[in-house]
């Protein structure tokens, strides 16, 4: 999950230091040579001794894996998982929220990706870290913990407002790829119980979204941390210190494919040992936090992850149907066989109505997703259209918010919340426990589909309406204030209509319906709104 890198592509530079080196002459202590030429063998062997202490705990968790992944109805294998089936609340929730929150937040600066791309010689964040923090060697990423205190987290406010923006559940992410744990995990030293707030920060946001009757989920991202920090190994810094190991991990070498979705060309390293490790940490995360959903970044479609990811998704699956409790896993790219999970498409649409219940994530913001200074925010009016052409198509919305580093939720993401729950009071029935109807929608904006495809979205029209169903009741969802009158084309003659009215105003609607549509005339004095639901009975 990250900003767009200026002048980069999504991920910004994955490719590690490699060709972009330059000559800086650092001074102070130097842990390793320019050019780092530990092997992937090696680079595993320093990781695992600095975690060795960790391994009577992870090998318990693994034994609990293999165990579990076969006492159920799952199987760990994909023909087995296609049996799964979505829980009817998560199909009836349509909206959560998404939390990128952790040491990178403290920076601020161009993307919650400053972890690696502080390292990657010639980026913005290498030239602003040695600016600001000084060489490397110095101040590395581990040294940003002291500074992260959370002394303004108030886990009972977050989980008011996500209630008062209308969210049905809330996804903090519990590790990014940074390796640092928000959670108090037993198979690592960088947890923050144990350094920074030395505070169960996802266990208190779990108490405080349920005490408000939310679903609560969690994101994990540690898969790619097997690589994140390996532009550190290109000039003298403390990645290469292999007492560091235990945050910064093997820190291996980059092998990208053509792009980010070339995941086929990836030949990045990733040992068993590094697979074993990841198994027991969701393991461990899931029991320890029993989430109703479990989101995870691109790269376990890597293909290294393909024999590991079933033991987890059997195990997950049959611990849910044991105990009576939902179980969700979010993936991307085709990383899972069809109908294993559910496809979440980040910050992009569908091109139309899905069979299968989906997501789009995307950020309240325009940058990043952890917090930045100087961001910018979408409009109220923004995420509302966005929310109700991804219900439309039998999605649902995962907005993300970056809170500052102290836990303070910034005011432009919580006036855009706000206003997004001020509309749902008045016009949910059109969005909760809705599906899609026989057309998405209809007019003359194109929506650009796919995954990093929102920053081409056009503005909507009062012509563009987004149908959605419940009870046998049509909503119309128009994306403008209408002038007068307007006429929806999909409603016509053969679909007969006995009344109509619109959400949000008492007064009558006025409507006549023939072969070229149903046509409505706004009631006079209907309030100004983000979107207009006219509720269509027949």
């Amino acid at each position: 999950m990250t900003a767009k890198h200026p002048s980069m592509s999504r991920r910004g530079l994955l490719l590690g230091g490699a060709g972009l080196g330059v000559a800086l002459g650092l001074a102070g202590p130097v842990f390793a040579a320019s050019n780092d030429n530990t092997t992937p063998d090696e680079r595993d062997a320093q990781w695992l001794k600095a975690t060795q202490k960790y391994a009577p705990e992870r090998k318990r968790w693994l034994n609990a894996v293999e165990k579990g992944d076969s006492d159920g109805p799952f199987r760990a294998d994909w023909a087995s998982l296609q049996n799964y089936k979505v829980p009817q609340w998560y199909a009836d929730a349509k909206f959560g929220i998404f939390i990128h929150w952790g040491l990178y937040s403290i920076p601020a600066f161009v993307g919650e990706w400053y972890s690696r791309n502080m390292y990657i010689q010639g980026s913005p964040e290498y030239e602003h870290h040695i600016k600001t923090y000084g060489p490397h060697t110095k101040f590395g990423y581990k040294d940003f913990i002291p500074q992260f205190t959370a002394s303004a987290f108030d886990p009972a406010n977050w989980a008011q407002l996500f209630a008062d923006a209308g969210a049905r559940y809330v996804v903090p992410v519990a590790e990014h790829h940074d390796g640092f744990s928000m959670y108090d995990s037993h198979l690592s030293d960088y947890t923050a119980v144990r350094m920074g707030p030395k505070r169960d920060l996802l266990g208190e946001i779990k108490t405080a979204v349920k005490d408000k009757g939310l679903h609560f989920a969690l994101s994990s991202h540690r898969a790619e941390h097997d690589w994140f920090f390996d532009g550190g190994r290109q000039f003298p810094s403390d990645v290469s210190d292999p007492t560091n190991a235990g945050l910064y991990g093997p820190a291996q070498d980059r092998m990208a494919g053509k792009d980010d979705q070339d995941l086929f060309g990836d030949y990045t390293h990733v040992s068993q040992a590094w697979l074993d490790d990841w198994l027991a940490r969701q393991a461990e995360l899931v029991s320890a936090y029993d989430p109703d959903l479990v989101y995870f970044d691109w790269w376990i479609g890597q293909p290294s992850f393909r024999n590991t990811l079933p033991k987890f998704l059997a195990w997950y699956y049959n611990k849910a149907a044991k105990e009576g409790s939902s179980a969700i896993v979010n993936y991307k790219l085709g990383e899972f066989a069809d109908g294993v999970g559910v496809l979440d498409i980040e910050r992009g649409q569908a091109p139309g109505i899905r069979s299968d219940v989906w997501q789009t994530c995307t950020s309240i913001s325009d940058k990043a997703w952890g917090y930045i200074e100087n961001d910018t925010y979408k409009s109220p009016a923004q995420l509302i259209h966005l929310l109700a052409d991804v219900v439309s198509k039998n999605g649902n919305l995962l907005l993300n918010v970056g809170p500052h580093a102290d836990g303070r939720i910034p005011e432009a993401a919580r006036d855009s919340l706000m206003q997004m729950g001020a509309w749902l009071k008045i016009n949910g029935e059109a969005i909760y426990g809705t599906r899609p109807w026989i057309v998405f929608g209809e007019g003359p904006t194109e929506t650009a589909s796919g995954t990093f495809a929102e920053t081409k979205a056009q503005p909507y029209t009062a012509q563009d309406f987004r149908f959605t169903v419940k009870d046998g009741v049509l909503h119309a969802i128009e994306m403008a204030r209408p002038s007068g009158e307007v006429t929806i084309t999909s409603v016509r003659s053969d679909y007969p209509v006995k009344k109509v009215s619109l959400l949000g105003t008492d007064a009558p609607v006025t409507f006549r319906q023939d072969t070229h549509g149903l046509t409505l005339t706004l009631p006079a004095g209907a309030p100004e709104q983000l979107a207009y639901v006219w509720r269509i009975e027949t």
